[in-house]
């Protein structure tokens, strides 16, 4: 039978709530059409494979038959230029804390932008001694360009706490930093108070976020890092999750997420990434599982980690290699593309929304597959292998 063409058809295009960072706007196509078409029972029959029925019907073929399509719903229109459907990351009424943000280039606000751009509220914690260069910055606009959201806002960031991790507690400050100039001025800046200060000021938060490490002796090999060292790598990036999530668990609303930042190093050799942090990040992941069972039994709270790939943030380019990494992983990553801070971030707000509800001790990987590989197929052992490369 020739076709023809659907009288009162019509595409209706339905907004989503919030998007997030390079996702396209789902739309539903809701297509309804009511068509009026007299067939005989013979032509009915045919098309619609009833043939062993015929004889029954022929008795019928004299009276016209009419039927009504029902109105269908379908999740994509005709047109391959249409917005693709999808689901959104809808994190609207929902407050973020960020630890660990001093810049414009790193992991956390790249974090902090996606959070934003599903709808969520911003607060962050600063290291103190940054604290004035960072919000100076803020203030006159120098982060403007990298706070541009999707739609064309800019992040806005509610309040900046100043925030040294490696103190749970007023009575655990020694007294050379008391007094040392870089934290003069500042106050309640320990993670416990911290935390009763983001209660005092906004009540609660949904979203924790650890973007933070430090290792004093990063640059040393293992066997050269002295104990005050590696203790250190520890407290300042594995353990300062721990006391956060202690001192924020408390007021995080249930069903509340956090995430840290790991590193492949935590289970695969990358020399030159030393000083105890290959450990750090090894007990970070440990403790991550240990979270997500204590906090998620008693406080119904989410806990992850994001194993990212090399970025060429500030604090990466202190250990002195990063771009030998990014270099490395371009050559031997199933995905022969830089990592982006965005990615990161997208990967983040995922794990931060109801969309991930059922996630939770996990270690995601973020690196473009670099840590599925088991060897560097740049080696020139294979030379003579026919290993596919990207155009």
């Amino acid at each position: 039978m020739a076709s023809s063409a659907i009288p009162g058809a019509h595409i209706t295009a339905v907004k989503p709530g919030i998007t997030f960072e390079n996702s396209v706007k789902p739309y539903v196509a809701a297509l309804g059409m009511e068509r009026k078409k007299e067939a005989s029972w013979t032509q009915l029959a045919s098309i619609s494979h009833f043939s062993s029925t015929k004889p029954r019907l022929q008795s019928l073929t004299s009276r016209p038959l009419k039927f009504k399509v029902a109105t269908t719903r379908a999740m994509a229109s005709a047109n391959e230029s249409s917005p693709l459907p999808g689901l959104p990351i809808d994190l609207r009424g929902k407050r973020a804390f960020i630890a660990g943000i001093a810049d414009d280039n790193g992991y956390g606000w790249a974090i902090a932008k996606s959070l934003a751009a599903a709808g969520a509220e911003i607060l962050v914690g600063t290291w103190v001694p940054a604290l004035n260069i960072f919000e100076t910055s803020l203030r006159r606009g120098k982060f403007d360009e990298s706070r541009v959201l999707p739609d064309g806002s800019l992040m806005e960031i509610t309040k900046v706490y100043p925030l040294d991790a490696v103190y749970d507690c007023p009575e655990d400050v020694p007294e050379d930093i008391k007094t040392n100039k870089r934290y003069a001025g500042n106050t309640k800046w320990t993670v416990k108070e911290v935390a009763e200060s983001v209660k005092e000021d906004f009540g609660s938060i949904d979203i924790l976020v650890h973007s933070l490490a430090n290792g004093p002796e990063v640059s040393k090999p293992l066997l050269e890092t002295s104990r005050n060292g590696y203790l250190a790598a520890i407290s300042a990036s594995s353990y300062s999750f721990v006391s956060l999530l202690k001192y924020f668990a408390p007021i995080i609303n249930p069903g509340g997420a956090t995430i840290s930042l790991t590193y492949i190093a935590s289970e695969k050799i990358i020399p030159g990434y030393g000083g105890g942090m290959s450990s750090a990040k090894a007990a970070l992941e440990s403790d991550t599982q240990v979270l997500a069972f204590e906090a998620g039994r008693k406080h119904k709270i989410r806990v992850n980690t994001i194993s990212a790939g090399p970025l060429r943030s500030r604090a990466a380019k202190a250990i002195g290699f990063i771009d030998m990494m990014i270099d490395y992983s371009l050559e031997n990553a199933p995905l022969q593309k830089e990592l982006s801070a965005e990615e990161v971030g997208n990967a983040a707000a995922f794990l931060a929304s109801p969309l991930a509800s059922a996630i939770t001790g996990a270690v995601v990987y973020v690196d473009n597959g670099l840590n599925a590989m088991g060897v560097g197929v740049d080696s020139p052992i294979f030379a003579n292998l026919d290993i596919p490369k990207s155009k």
